[in-house]
């Protein structure tokens, strides 16, 4: 939406909480949720329209506060014009003004602002949950031209369209910004794009430009503002608006996200030649099972086993499995996890990588720096590899090759351009010959 719409601060919004449903087509008992009020913000801390800056949202709710953090941007050229625009909309919404090139572009572009929204106790910075509560993100519509906007929502429990929605929805595992935990963990969530039609006012009746995330029990979550441009647009200032509250959808159709995961880890045990694959569940809706992915060479990969989920919960649930090395398996292994619900749809976790013992002589140590990177990825290779024909390799965590470099006389340090990569976790794998040396890297 652009800013440029009459106020609508003055209307009515009284609206019945809405009817959620299991699944698809799956009535389930009405839910009612707590309504968060978002109005006279402050600078809490940082420098105002920086990333790091954190806003805080006195009295959302009796006794509590929302701190709202600047988290990260697709590029320097996205500028926060406002916090929470006044001027316009719902004076009980957060209502970010997001920028891109100063407001007009002559290309094809595509670009987001991250926001981290906490709950703490009223006049501190002390975490503290809120039950339920309901996000919903209006009136993402365009420019009449070459332009949609779109919103992210990360770690939701359900989400709710209008059945005849004019919204795309994508689903996201995505490296989120912020500490380098948080970049090293990917976070499933939706993303809500709309279309190119320019649609007068911010208007909550308008429900097929709208969607509602609802959260349980939740002391933060993660949202992104954005917009993408198939040509040149002269209106890539954005404002966007989310009103913490139900609305009634006059054909509902929720979805339940099945499975909340984390803490997938893998360790190799040398004495016993296995791998240790470990992982938690926060939440499982019509989960059905999972299945644990090897490979070699980190592009084809193999079922290894399958272990059937607890199904349905709201509890942390932890899994493992010990996974025996394949006879012939030497220098490294790749693995991953796929979490699949009872109508088949499944979601891939990261990838981890497993050395086989520092003694293999066909793995060696490579050197990547910076790490995180944003630009240019420096890697060093051994001495031995020095004037020889290499390979350089950046790979996603689906085992995608995303970049090759090839040299017939490598150097010592090699320059890797890193600035048309999207944001997230990569694997460098460098080849020499039978050696391979494998690095994880994080691109901010």
């Amino acid at each position: 939406m652009t800013y440029s719409y009459p106020t609508n601060r003055t209307l009515s919004a009284l609206f019945a909480a809405i009817t959620l449903f299991a699944g698809f087509g799956t009535t389930q008992a009405q839910t009612t949720t707590n309504e968060l009020v978002f109005n006279n913000v402050s600078l809490d801390s940082g420098r105002a329209g920086k990333d790091g800056a954190i806003y805080r949202f006195p009295s959302v709710q009796s006794g509590v506060d929302a701190l709202v953090k600047i988290t990260g941007r697709s590029s320097s050229k996205v500028t926060l014009e406002s916090i929470d625009l006044t001027s316009t909309g719902w004076d009980k919404a957060f209502q970010p003004q997001v920028s891109y090139n100063d407001g007009n572009t002559n290309s094809a572009a595509d670009w987001w602002m991250e926001f981290k929204v906490s709950f703490v106790k009223a006049g501190t910075k002390t975490a503290t949950p809120v039950s339920s509560f309901n996000a919903t993100g209006l009136d993402l519509d365009g420019d009449g031209d070459k332009l949609n906007e779109y919103m992210s929502f990360y770690n939701q429990a359900s989400y709710t369209l209008e059945t005849n929605t004019k919204l795309t929805v994508t689903s996201l595992l995505d490296n989120l910004l912020g500490s380098l935990l948080d970049l090293l963990t990917p976070t499933a969530g939706k993303k809500f794009s709309g279309s190119k039609t320019d649609y007068s006012g911010i208007d909550t009746s308008v429900t097929s430009l709208m969607v509602t995330n609802t959260y349980n029990n939740t002391n933060a979550f993660t949202v992104r503002t954005g917009a993408k441009t198939t040509d040149g647009s002269d209106r890539t200032t954005r404002m966007y608006s989310m009103y913490f509250k139900s609305f009634t959808y006059s054909s509902a159709v929720v979805a339940s996200l099945p499975v909340k995961m984390i803490d997938w880890n893998a360790t190799y045990n040398n004495n016993n030649s296995q791998v240790s694959l470990k992982w938690a569940t926060t939440q499982e809706i019509n989960a059905s099972h999972f299945i644990i992915e090897r490979s070699a060479d980190g592009v084809e990969y193999a079922d290894a086993a399958m272990i059937f989920a607890n199904g349905n919960s709201q509890v942390l649930v932890n899994y493992s499995y010990n996974d025996k090395i394949p006879a012939g398996n030497s220098g490294i292994l790749y693995y991953r996890l796929r979490s699949v619900d009872m109508d088949g749809k499944s979601t891939m976790s990261d990838t981890r990588i497993i050395r086989l013992g520092a003694a293999n002589s066909n793995t060696v140590k490579i050197a990547t720096y910076p790490n995180p990177v944003q630009n240019e990825l420096r890697i060093t290779v051994p001495a031995g590899w020095q004037d020889k024909s290499v390979v350089y390799q950046l790979v996603n965590t689906n085992g995608q090759t995303m970049k090759t470099v090839t040299t017939s006389h490598a150097g010592q340090t090699e320059v890797m351009s890193m600035s048309q990569v999207p944001q997230g976790m990569y694997i460098v794998r460098v080849i020499c010959g039978n050696e391979t040396g494998v690095q994880a890297i994080v691109k901010q």
